[in-house]
């Protein structure tokens, strides 16, 4: 038994990727990393900065010294000037010129953003890889009816294909958010102290041409266009909720469909993956309950929390900046990622392993469409020459009688028998089997799952260069 607690999205849900993204040593590398580019850029715009120093720095970028910087920690209580004086300690050349004119927010703020974008890569991929999977599935079923539902009560019939459009198109326009989110990314920048870039203006003697030009060339070297366009001490924190937020919307559409499969299952007319080894219950063996879906819903409630309290911390940071965001946001950006992470990866298992049982469906589309198809009997009868409004109540007691034998007598719904031996049908008795196909109630289900593959999902994957993801469900 572990004695201490372990934290389960990392344990049990998130990728290895993902959690190494957020991980300390990622982190710390990118600080020296952006130590080199600033050095580098400082350099190149004429500060005394030697290709020695430079090369040191270069040397033990990836060789962090961290027994030495968590003794430094302990002893001057800031994590960034205690890896400044480790990197200090080996690079010894560099050591005068190390983060300098920086504030740390140069190093934890740009590194960061940089571990989000990169996070949002892999969600990217992974949104992808369910997106092309339910394509799949729309596509296969696009012609088998079910029954639709509004208020969790049978309605009109729709397609299981044109279900799982409703599905994709929510994913559909959470990729397009984050497309946009990514072709907009910024990083803070240099831009010192309190926001103003006094300290850089300073090192170069009041020189403003060469202070931009520091900023942009650090950027680049970082990979990035962009930077924020002021800032106080930080980046502003509204970013971070715009990003917990996207994260939000993609847990509310997986929320979506895994609370639509749970239903489904519990219908006995879809069923997510089912291990033969796996056990559904502890007590009750014949058990399949929807675990994976299940899960989805429990990581995307989770998902769905974290916006409210990124909203707190972006109001309250006090002027050019305040400390109580650094604390939380080592919990609630990470997390959100570790968690939507797991959705995702669950999302992908399931659509990729789907069950349907059209035998299933069929049954309970028999059960209901009697009701569904009296309004098409009432017209072929009345084009017939019959009596709308007496046709019409004929309908409707025969429909009453019938569910009353279905409900009170849990018998068979014999309403179609009942019409079929009431004379004043007669006109169209023959023809009523052909009107109870199921196909004739669908509309255009089929035709607007084709559509919308072909308008908006294959475009998509036409532009973008995939790899599907094919992730590892550990429990």
């Amino acid at each position: 038994m572990k004695d201490i607690y372990e934290n389960p999205l990392i344990t049990r849900y998130a990728d290895r990727k993902t959690a190494e993204i957020f991980s300390d040593d990622y982190k710390f590398r990118l600080w020296r990393k952006l130590w080199i580019a600033l050095a580098e850029s400082e350099k190149e715009l004429g500060l005394e900065i030697s290709d020695v120093q430079i090369a040191e720095m270069k040397k033990y970028a990836d060789d962090i010294n961290y027994d030495y910087a968590e003794k430094e920690e302990k002893i001057v209580r800031h994590d960034v000037m205690a890896h400044v004086h480790a990197f200090g300690e080996q690079a010894k050349s560099a050591k005068p010129i190390i983060h300098l004119g920086a504030t740390s927010c140069f190093v934890t703020d740009n590194a960061e953003l940089v571990q989000i974008y990169d996070a949002l890569q892999t969600v990217k991929t992974k949104m992808l890889t369910v997106m092309d999977k339910l394509r799949t599935v729309a596509l296969k079923y696009k012609d088998l009816p079910v029954l639709g539902y509004t208020h969790l009560q049978p309605a009109q019939l729709t397609t299981l294909g044109k279900r799982a459009t409703l599905w994709l198109y929510d994913l559909y326009l959470d990729y397009e958010d984050l497309v946009r989110l990514l072709n907009g990314y910024k990083l803070r920048g240099v831009k010192g102290t309190t926001g103003t870039q006094a300290s850089f203006l300073s090192l170069f003697g009041g020189d403003h041409t060469k202070v931009k030009a520091l900023e942009k060339k650090v950027v680049e070297k970082l990979g990035f266009k962009n930077v924020f366009a002021v800032s106080g001490q930080t980046y502003t924190r509204k970013f971070d909720y715009s990003v917990v937020s996207m994260l939000s919307q993609i847990a509310q559409s997986a929320y979506k469909f895994a609370n639509d499969l749970r239903i489904m299952q519990s219908f006995k007319e879809v069923e997510e993956p089912f291990e033969k080894t796996q056990i559904g219950s502890s007590a009750m063996a014949y058990k399949r309950n929807p675990m994976r879906s299940e899960r989805i819903c429990a990581l995307a409630r989770f998902v769905e929390s974290i916006p409210f309290n990124e909203a707190v911390t972006s109001s309250t940071q006090w002027f050019e900046r305040t400390l109580d965001d650094s604390a939380n946001k080592r919990l609630t950006v990470p997390q959100a990622f570790l968690a939507i992470d797991g959705v995702l990866n669950i999302y992908i298992n399931i659509t990729d392993g789907m069950v349907v049982y059209p035998k299933v469906i069929e049954r309970r589309i028999n059960d209901e469409l009697p009701f569904m198809a009296t309004e098409e009997i009432l017209m072929e009868c009345v084009m017939a020459g019959g009596d709308r409004q007496e046709l019409h109540e004929a309908i409707r007691k025969h429909s009453m009688e019938s569910a009353k034998a279905v409900k009170e007598r849990g018998e068979k719904n014999d309403l179609i028998d009942r019409i079929k031996n009431d004379p004043k049908f007669a006109a169209v008795k023959n023809r009523i089997d052909g009107i109870l196909s199921p196909v004739n109630f669908v509309g255009r289900a089929p035709q607007q799952t084709e559509d919308f593959i072909s308008e908006y999902i294959d475009p998509l994957f036409e532009a973008e260069n995939y790899t599907p993801y094919n992730p590892e469900i550990r429990v």
